[in-house]
């Protein structure tokens, strides 16, 4: 059954001074000169422009701007000093300012008509506590201490799925019943921690941070910036509000960026050249309800519009029309770029759509998160066929069977994830979790919670299950040789698995203190044979080049910048979302589409 909803995209706004200004011929960019109180030069400062003022943008639709009315952003810009001290920023077409941020010095600010011809001094920092609220959440959690090595994996595998551990806000000081009261909310909300370590942790929190805010030297440093990050560049292009979730994005082929707003149910289409982008807000169906399937999950969050869930996008490669999951539904959803128009797939099986990909005969695939199952749409055929995966045991069986009468109880306010007993390998939620597709065009998906991937054989139907050694496989990609590049979620490690031999090959992450670091997504570059990581839990972006199998680290420029997919240009531009759930976590409250230009 399909329904089709025309989106009558109203007149576009009258371009601004600003956007005429965008396409005029540019400035010269403005030199700056960077220096320790001694005179010395101080390399490797994250530059950023920023705006004075935000952008004014239309609010009119509950916060957010009227489906279908363009608007205009401020991109934001960030570049770092060479080993002069030096560094070219170009100017704005808006007020401006600059911030300057390294690890070790105090912030500075300056406006741009403060600039001059002499070096802008930066300041060490010597206080114990100011350097420790400089360095990243994964320097702060790498502090944490179980004296259990497994649990404090689970900890990190569960707690870490939607923000980071060791930010502001997930490091402040609670009692133990605060901490208590808070897993139980992350239970409602999806979380898996074992019932053990719901009565262990609390208590063990609570002693933890008393003890580092009473001796925040114990927080050690992150990793260090590099010198080559003087031949990058980061734009950041501000959207969604601190209730907005960004979760995935799609770069598609007529050069926008498509971004998923999870919690308000809308879609940014922004071009990332200019900044500017319009949102079109998807339309629930007739008997939707706020919440979807899983009504009660955000039943105390403080503002939502969410009926569909948006999770994520992939492009056909006939019509370059976007397939999206909504995983708090029983569809798809299909987007027409040119018209603007929605249309939804329904279908009889699975729950909770999560990752989608398209194979070569513009089939899509995606995984089913909480059925423990793959699906698959033929487009040309118009019908669903959906792959069981194999379960651990009987139990588990019966209770994802139990799935809809499970989503009715927290619809009506039961937390019943409460109630069950939780083991530490979270039987009931095997979790199918990242797909995508190889060149010879099975279907390979991670399984987060079973240590496993599989393959799906279209051709025979035949599932195939890999067990792996390491834990937390959680989203996957292919090369152009056809290995397969997972991220070990708590592990804090990317593995190339090589189908053809079924060998393991398991690489650290380049994080200072090792280890510490919690990669949610990656993409492969198969242009420039690279891989692209989120450095999730750091405030970063990881890049490995396959050749010469060396590491790179891209900091960002907003503290809790936890990002969840890549995406990668013809051009060899990196784009990410700052997608912390909640967005007020992150440092200005601020979620941003995020472009990275290497060199």
């Amino acid at each position: 059954m399909h329904a089709r909803i025309p989106h009558h995209a109203a007149p576009l706004m009258a371009v601004c001074l600003a956007c005429a200004a965008l396409l005029a011929a540019p400035a010269s960019a403005v030199p700056i000169a960077v220096q320790d109180p001694d005179g010395k030069p101080v390399p490797t400062v994250m530059v950023s422009r920023q705006p004075v003022n935000m952008a004014a943008v239309d609010t009119s639709d509950n916060g957010y701007p009227a489906s279908g009315q363009q608007q205009q952003a401020y991109v934001e810009l960030a570049r770092f000093t060479d080993a002069r001290g030096q560094v070219d920023i170009p100017p704005a077409e808006f007020p401006w300012k600059i911030r300057l941020r390294k690890p070790g010095y105090k912030d500075r600010t300056l406006l741009a008509k403060e600039l001059g011809s002499t070096a802008v001094v930066m300041a060490p920092e010597h206080d114990p506590a100011a350097l420790a609220e400089q360095q990243p959440a994964n320097a702060w959690s790498s502090t944490i201490d179980f004296a259990n090595a497994t649990l404090k994996k689970e900890f990190m595998l569960q707690c870490n799925f939607c923000h980071q551990q060791g930010g502001p806000q997930l490091r402040r000081e609670r009692s133990a019943d605060e901490w208590r009261a808070a897993i139980q909310r992350m239970m409602r909300y999806g979380s898996r921690l074992s019932s053990q370590e719901q009565k262990e942790i609390p208590a063990l929190l609570e002693a933890h941070w008393k003890k580092i805010h009473a001796n925040p030297s114990l927080v050690p440093a992150g990793t260090p910036w590099g010198a080559s990050l003087a031949k990058a560049t980061i734009r950041e292009l501000p959207i969604g509000d601190s209730m907005s979730q960004m979760h995935d994005l799609l770069l598609h082929s007529n050069g926008m960026v498509y971004v998923g707003d999870n919690l308000q149910d809308r879609v940014y289409e922004v071009d990332p050249a200019t900044g500017r982008y319009t949102v079109y807000k998807i339309p629930p169906r007739p008997g939707d309800k706020l919440g979807g399937l899983l009504a009660g999950r955000l039943r105390d969050f403080p503002k939502h519009e969410t009926y569909q869930g948006i999770h994520s996008l992939a492009e056909s490669p006939k019509d370059g029309h976007i397939f999206i999951t909504p995983s708090y539904q029983r569809r798809l959803i299909e987007f027409d770029p040119k018209t603007k128009a929605f249309i939804y797939h329904d279908m009889d099986g699975g729950f909770y759509p999560h990752t989608v990909r398209f194979d070569a005969k513009n089939r899509v695939w995606f995984t089913l998160a909480l059925s423990n199952q793959v699906g698959m749409y033929d487009r040309a055929a118009d019908k669903f066929t959906f792959y069981d995966l194999p379960f651990r045991s009987l139990m588990e069986r019966i209770t994802v069977k139990l799935t809809p009468f499970i989503f009715k109880l927290l619809g009506w306010g039961i937390p019943i994830a409460n109630y069950v007993n939780v083991d530490h390998v979270s039987t009931g939620v095997p979790l199918p979790y990242g797909i995508d597709i190889t060149p010879d065009g099975k279907a390979w998906i991670a399984r987060l919670h079973t240590d496993e991937i599989a393959s799906v054989d279209p051709d025979t139907g035949k599932v195939t299950m890999v067990k792996t050694p390491f834990s937390a496989p959680r989203r996957l990609r292919s090369d152009r040789e056809g290995n397969l590049w997972i991220t070990a979620f708590n592990e804090s490690q990317i593995v190339r698995y090589t189908p053809s031999t079924g060998a393991f090959m398991r690489l650290d992450l380049p994080v200072v203190p090792k280890g510490s670091d919690t990669p949610y997504a990656l993409n492969v570059d198969r242009v420039r044979n690279q891989v692209w990581v989120n450095g999730t839990n750091s405030d970063s972006v990881y890049r490995y080049d396959i050749a010469t199998q060396t590491w790179s680290m891209f900091p960002m420029q907003r503290h809790v910048t936890f990002t969840r997919d890549v995406e990668i240009s013809p051009a060899g531009k990196v784009y990410v979302t700052s997608a912390s759930f909640p967005s007020w976590q992150i440092e200005d409250g601020q979620p941003t589409l995020i472009e990275i230009t290497p060199q």
